[in-house]
């Protein structure tokens, strides 16, 4: 059995920098040293080991057994879920539709910026609540390039969108998982997920046409950025109290929607933006009958994944459910029960577990796979042939930045396991009373080290709610910045980064993309952190 030291070097700050060096490292690789995603998160992995071992006395053991944990579960759920939405892309692609789907988004309008906020903004926003896990990032930005759009700037504008839904994706989870390990009310953290969140879903079109088309293309557009931002983030808003989390980014974004459908028919920018010259004239009218048949791959998406988030299917697969045998635990030996969390990080000495949850069945990859066989069956152009042709090719295609991703979750285990993620929170967590304005930081950590808001708040909620208590500060407020602050670094998260390089064909450019978001990630977390050291001392 191996304790953690949350302070090994004896000075919590000195502990705290070099805990963060992997980080650090992964961070100056991409954008200073310019190197390919998977030889940046290859060089995380040595040194987080290093620091691990070297700083942490972590026993190599457990180092490599976090490393495996880490991997498996890049591996499953996340690489599985991103996998399979490639291929329904590329079979809806294949099934000689998109033409179709191209078409009847270029009758909402020609103008891209209408259609960013229609795919990117909107739709994406929807795919975020149902699915999340990267597959709005990979189905939006390739859409988006199949409409004319230029990789680079596609896979940019898909990351900042998703900087609006992210705190309420995958049926609401982060701030369900967020309010159960802080010990709060969710109607606690609603108001000040309102100030913190809300306030820059608003604010989002705009930013997204400023990125496209500068302050002329906000100025040309502006009524549509006020009605879709109004309507996304008023529903959000309202279902967030009303309802709860769960259905945020589900009536939000299809709210949104409907609005810029209808208000496209009464309005129309005077110029039509379109970064080149590929615009194929009008766009040719299709019976409601064919633009069903051609958007099929995605509403039986939406319906799978709906259906694999209703609570009595969910029911089946916990301890005791029918189909409880169906998800598989296995122990990771070198590492389950051989660590051991101490205050004050915990109130009483806790042992971790390790163990890696295989269910295939009520998997999220597994409802898009349904998804995709569907697809396969009720198209006249698809068969098993070719649906194995496209999987191959996905896999062909993925399997670099896929294992990025699996490396930087191994940097992560590998980080949170030794203590060090513990070691910045509890660092920054002496700052006392300034302690709100760095409060959202910590977020920004949590999910660029494991990419995911939800196990962000798994980690540190429980820690910003403790020194809530110790300086004063609302407890609800600090989980809330906790998850907010987690958003703003989805802009920027290998792993999110690496989902939009494949979706964009752009693997090995990672370093490109991630420079492009991150003074906005900075600029946004600015934001929420003095929005927090505020509502702090109101």
């Amino acid at each position: 059995m191996w304790p953690q030291n949350y302070d090994p070097l004896g000075n919590p700050n000195l502990s705290a920098l070099l805990a963060a060096l992997p980080v650090l490292v992964f961070l100056l690789a991409l954008t200073v040293f310019r190197l390919k995603g998977l030889t940046a998160a290859l060089l995380a992995v040595v040194v987080s080991a290093a620091v691990s071992a070297l700083v942490f006395a972590m026993p190599s053991s457990a180092i490599a057994g976090a490393a495996i944990f880490g991997i498996l579960s890049g591996v499953f759920p996340i690489s599985f879920i991103v996998l399979m939405a490639v291929w329904l892309y590329k079979l809806a692609i294949r099934s000689g539709k998109f033409e179709i789907i191209r078409s009847s988004i270029a009758t909402v309008s020609e103008d891209q910026r209408v259609q960013v906020l229609l795919i990117a903004f909107c739709f994406g926003g929807f795919l975020e609540g149902a699915a999340g896990f990267g597959v709005p990032i990979a189905i939006c930005a390739a859409l988006l390039v199949e409409l004319g759009f230029r990789p680079l700037k596609a896979a940019m504008l898909c990351l900042l969108a998703n900087g609006a839904a992210g705190a309420y994706g995958a049926i609401g989870i982060p701030v369900l998982v967020g309010a159960q390990q802080g010990g709060v009310a969710v109607s606690e953290m609603a108001p000040m997920l309102v100030a913190l969140v809300q306030v820059i879903a608003l604010v989002s079109p705009a930013i997204l046409v400023l990125m496209l088309d500068g302050w002329r293309g906000v100025r040309e557009t502006w009524p549509v950025l006020i009605v879709v931002g109004v309507v996304f983030s008023g529903v959000q808003t309202a279902t967030l109290y009303l309802l709860g989390p769960e259905l945020v980014d589900i009536l939000g974004p299809l709210a949104a929607m409907g609005a810029l459908a209808g208000f496209m028919q009464l309005w129309r920018p005077k110029r039509i933006y379109r970064e080149s010259d590929t615009a194929s004239g009008p766009a040719r009218h299709y019976t409601l009958r064919e633009v069903l048949q051609a958007w099929s791959p995605f509403y039986i998406l939406t319906g799978a994944i709906l259906l694999w988030s209703l609570p009595a299917f969910k029911s089946l697969f916990v301890p005791g459910g029918v189909l409880a045998k169906t998800v598989l635990e296995l122990p990771i030996g070198l590492l389950d029960g051989r660590v051991q969390e101490l205050p004050p990080l915990v109130p009483q000495v806790h042992v971790l577990s390790a163990v890696w949850n295989v269910g295939w069945l009520n998997a999220s990859g597994t409802a898009i796979l349904v998804a995709a066989v569907l697809t396969v069956v009720l198209s006249p152009r698809l068969n098993a042939r070719i649906a194995g042709q496209e999987l191959a090719q996905a896999c062909r295609e993925m399997w670099k930045p896929l294992a990025t991703v699996s490396l930087v979750m191994a940097v992560a285990y590998i980080t949170n396991y030794s203590g060090g993620s513990s070691t910045i929170g509890l660092a920054l967590a002496q700052t006392g009373g300034v302690f709100p304005l760095l409060s959202p930081v910590i977020g920004w950590m949590g999910v660029f080290i494991t990419g995911s808001v939800v196990n962000n708040n798994t980690l540190f909620a429980h820690l910003q709610a403790v020194t809530a208590g110790q300086i004063g500060a609302p407890e609800a407020l600090l989980v809330a910045a906790n998850t907010a602050g987690g958003v703003m670094a989805k802009l920027v998260s290998p792993q999110s980064i690496a989902i939009a390089a494949a979706a964009v064909k752009l693997v090995g450019q990672e370093a490109a993309i991630m420079r492009t978001t991150l003074s906005i990630s900075v600029v946004l977390l600015a934001y929420v952190s003095l929005c927090t050291w505020v509502l702090s001392i109101m």
